[in-house]
């Protein structure tokens, strides 16, 4: 690539043509004070004009974010006419920004007051009207409030981005511009399918998961018999609530931790990812056999039901009608379980730890429940579990690892693990697949042509002497592709993944935020590794395991024997699967 010859507050520097003034300081190590971008890779406007500086060729002062670098250009970042220009740009946002944060909860990760600090911002100097705030909480998942936006555009750009929509957008016009659903509509009677990307790039509390710790509090004052169950993607990233390396397998002291708080039984949702396993892979083995609808698509990403709710509500036959795993674990806990120590299901209370603000809404699902209970009661996000932690004082760094309950059922396989990154769920189907169809397992589990973090992956296995033709998506801007493939008549495959965020669900919208500026012992390119180094926890732990197959797991072996009778037999479609409505009213 072709070179660019530049000075920075005097000092010459050789960079990379085409990067702009934002990206090329960093790599020559300065950090300008910003917020439309902080390297985010959403939206570059330059609309909040707080990373402004000097740059010779330029009339005035530029937004470093967008404007590019040219070959001699002399760059000054702190000249007291540019410090002055970036303070008052910050000054402006607060003074029409809600300042309530000590009852914020971003406060400890608001980049706007990151940028206040470092830019020296000055308390009330503009005074003024403010926009009139309207506060959306109609949704379980994710809550608005307009008094904290600073209309950055980073959530409009992620919805793009991530999935092809426009959920939000600016609405009316100057000084009463807002960002929100079409017509300041509610989440509720919008189009949004509540995955809750938007709130991991909110600079400020704007945009946020709605929070059930309360609830969860309320459960144990009312003495009911509380267990909590941890999706797999959350062990590989509550360490970074704690300041812990991102890539860091956090897995014992998450458990020591919710053992603290006073959880009666601490489970991993691995246990139900097997189910869903066994569940799955023989649904797709039926559909292939006996001609069924084909492909069959996985449902365990509630945020891609919701997308297919609403934009594919044609194709919803393809749907594997398997409940997600932690609703399967809450249906086997309030039946099978609370059989088994005698509990009475009225009285247990099932809180999932899940990296996913969709989730939230997933359990609100009337037909997700059985003889009147809801399979899962609440559901906390990564971050709110860190939060949680917090407020117990509990030093998380100093626990001791302790290993997940399992006397009757929680214990898990390595296919399990992997369930948290994209491609993790085709891999561990196949791996019983396989099994399934020729009786013999598979020399090699790693299926490395379903891993990696490309927009759309495909491969084609022999099991059996049955070749199975398969395609994995991330993202709906990527799920589509396939989808309209399918309508088409023009899908070659027979077994399809899709998860709603990118990544997979260890960069779930409930996952803690990577913001560069919270970051500081982190590489530079953090933001292109972070999903990476997150799933690579996930397949680490699946090595470790000395089982890596769900269908050798002996507890749902003994779940079949003992309670289900066998795969997709009536009782378990009673309890582990369910149905999709094309014209569902959420709420």
């Amino acid at each position: 690539m072709s070179k660019v010859n530049i000075k920075i507050e005097g000092v010459p520097y050789q960079v990379e043509a085409g990067l702009t003034i934002l990206e090329a300081a960093k790599a020559c190590g300065y950090e300008i004070p910003s917020l439309c971008t902080f390297n985010h890779g959403e939206c570059s406007q330059g609309s909040c004009r707080v990373c402004l500086v000097e740059a010779t060729g330029a009339r005035g002062l530029v937004a470093s974010c967008v404007y590019p670098i040219a070959e001699g250009m002399e760059i000054t970042i702190s000249s007291p006419k540019a410090s002055e220009a970036r303070r008052s740009s910050v000054e402006l946002l607060l003074s029409n920004h809600s300042k309530n944060c000590q009852e914020c909860d971003k406060n400890g990760k608001c980049e706007l007051l990151h940028v206040a600090q470092l830019t020296g911002a000055r308390e009330n100097v503009y005074e003024g009207s403010k926009t009139p705030v309207s506060i959306d909480r109609l949704t379980p998942s994710i809550k608005r409030d307009t008094s904290k936006c600073i209309l950055c555009g980073r959530c409009i750009a992620r919805c793009k981005n991530a999935h092809g929509l426009s959920v939000l957008g600016f609405e009316r016009r100057g000084f009463k511009t807002i960002v929100a659903p079409a017509e300041d509509r509610s989440f509720a009677d919008s189009p949004c399918i509540l995955c809750g990307q938007c709130t991991t790039v909110c600079p400020t509390g704007a945009l946020m998961e709605v929070s059930e710790i309360e609830k969860i509090d309320a459960a144990f004052k009312a003495g009911k018999y509380v267990v909590v169950q941890t999706a797999p993607a959350v062990r590989a990233a509550i360490g970074e609530e704690f300041d812990m390396p991102i890539g860091t397998l956090a897995t014992g002291k998450m458990v020591a931790a919710l053992k603290r708080l006073g959880f009666k039984k601490v489970f991993d949702t691995n246990f139900a990812a097997d189910l869903t396993i066994m569940e799955e892979a023989n649904e797709l083995l039926g559909r292939v056999k006996n001609g069924g609808v084909l492909p069959m698509i996985t449902s365990c990403s509630p945020g891609w039901i919701n997308y297919a709710e609403y934009y594919y509500g044609d194709l919803l036959d393809h749907l594997s009608s398997c409940k997600s795993p932690h609703e399967m674990f809450g249906a086997i806990l309030k039946t099978y379980y609370a059989q088994k120590i005698g509990v009475d299901p009225k009285d247990m209370f099932v809180v999932s730890i899940m990296p996913c603000t969709a989730k939230k809404f997933e359990k609100e699902r009337p037909e997700l429940g059985h003889d009147g209970l809801a399979d899962v009661d609440a559901v906390l996000t990564t971050r709110e579990l860190g939060k949680l932690i917090k407020r117990a004082g509990i030093r998380f760094t100093k626990l001791p690892d302790e290993e997940f309950d399992n006397d009757i059922v929680g214990e898990y396989s390595g296919a399990g693990v992997i369930f948290g990154a994209t491609g993790g769920v085709m891999e561990a189907a196949l791996r019983t697949a396989a099994a399934v169809l020729n009786g013999q397992e598979l020399e090699h589990v790693e299926l490395q042509e379903v891993r990696g973090l490309e927009g759309i992956k495909e491969a084609t296995y022999n099991l059996g002497g049955l070749e199975v033709k398969v395609a994995v998506a991330h993202g709906m801007k990527n799920a589509k592709v396939l989808l309209d493939q399918i309508r088409e008549g023009k899908s070659p495959y027979h077994f399809i993944e899709i998860m709603g965020c990118p990544g997979g669900c260890v960069s779930g919208g409930g996952q803690p935020y990577v913001k560069p500026c919270f970051l500081p012992n982190e590489e530079d390119n953090i933001l292109d590794t972070y999903r990476a180094k997150r799933a690579a926890a996930l397949y680490r732990e699946d090595e470790s395991k000395p089982i890596r197959v769900s269908h050798k797991n002996p507890q749902i072996l003994d779940l079949y024997k003992e309670f289900l009778g066998e795969p997709n037999s009536h009782l378990a479609h009673e309890l582990l699967h369910t149905h999709y409505n094309p014209n569902r009213k959420r709420f």
